[in-house]
């Protein structure tokens, strides 16, 4: 099962010079939460914009063109279809990006657990791919939050499913 888990603005904005945009404490929770004890996999950026390396608790999977790179607490990969081979077929995995490694699993995603910022941001570079348009998803789940002392933006956490 791959589920793609990512924070959006309402123009699909998802970061600005290699660092997210948004820090929602909720949504940094409900990553932790539904992460936590399955498989998560990144860009080698992404791995790098990680403040302590490897995910606690997750099997770390990062790809890269880089051949031969090695990151402590991870396996590493030169393409998702590489590291689905590596995987079970019970496993579930959460593609966690950034923009590149999005716009390629999008096709192979079962789910999406989008955290939607009720915002568009002055400035960002990188952005989620659409996926509304295609009309293959079906809102299944959405949860609306007014902000408050630690997330300063109106939000919803939407899931989406094939």
């Amino acid at each position: 099962m791959i589920s793609i888990i990512v924070a959006i603005a309402q123009d699909r904005a998802i970061g600005y010079k290699g660092d997210l945009i948004y820090h929602l404490s909720s949504d940094l929770k409900r990553f932790k939460a539904l992460t936590t004890g399955h498989t998560v996999l990144m860009g080698r950026k992404t791995f790098e914009s990680l403040p302590k390396g490897a995910l606690p608790n997750r099997r770390n999977i990062v790809l890269t063109r880089q051949q031969g790179l090695t990151l402590p607490g991870t396996e590493v990969y030169s393409s998702i279809e590489e590291a689905l081979k590596h995987c079970s077929p019970d496993e579930k995995i959460y593609v966690m990006g950034g923009a590149q490694i999005y716009s390629q699993a999008l096709d192979m995603a079962q789910e999406l657990e989008i955290t939607l910022v009720h915002d568009t941001p002055s400035r960002a570079d990188a952005y989620f791919p659409d996926f509304e348009s295609s009309g293959q998803w079906r809102l299944v789940s959405r949860e609306d939050h007014e902000p408050d002392e630690k997330n300063p933006y109106p939000y919803s956490f939407l899931t989406y499913t094939r």
